[in-house]
């Protein structure tokens, strides 16, 4: 009868430390997959503050431009409608010159009529050739 409780016990004894072992070995298994995915949620996290870093650098550049291009095509405006004001005041200017001439000396201003359809009529020409 000894027996029986010995071999019991030895059997409760190696039951009880395979059971731990199974533990300990599946612990193990469990830390390894715990450090691994905090590993990936730290590369995750860094990556995407990396990310957010450079968005916003982007839109700092892309505001940047857009401030410049703005600028830019308000001096051009301001340019452009400076270049309208002087071509009317030259056209109003040559229409006076114009009249002056023709009242004065018809001859000159009907010379001065001939040689700018001349100019157009060689432009005309050249630009046929360069065409060709």
């Amino acid at each position: 009868m000894q027996q029986i409780y010995l071999y019991a016990g030895i059997a409760f004894i190696t039951g009880f430390i395979i059971a731990w072992i199974i533990r300990t070995l599946a612990l193990i298994k469990t830390k390894k997959s715990l450090r691994s995915t905090s590993s990936l949620y730290e590369t995750e996290k860094l990556r995407k503050e990396l990310l957010q870093k450079e968005n916003m650098e982007l839109y700092k550049i892309n505001d940047a431009v857009k401030a410049d291009l703005s600028a830019k095509v308000n001096k051009l405006t301001s340019d452009n409608k400076r270049i309208v004001e002087d071509i009317l005041l030259l056209q109003k200017d040559n229409e006076e010159s114009e009249a002056l001439l023709k009242a004065g000396e018809p001859e000159l201003y009907n010379l001065k009529l001939k040689l700018i359809e001349a100019n157009n009529e060689i432009a005309r020409y050249k630009a046929q050739n360069l065409n060709k």
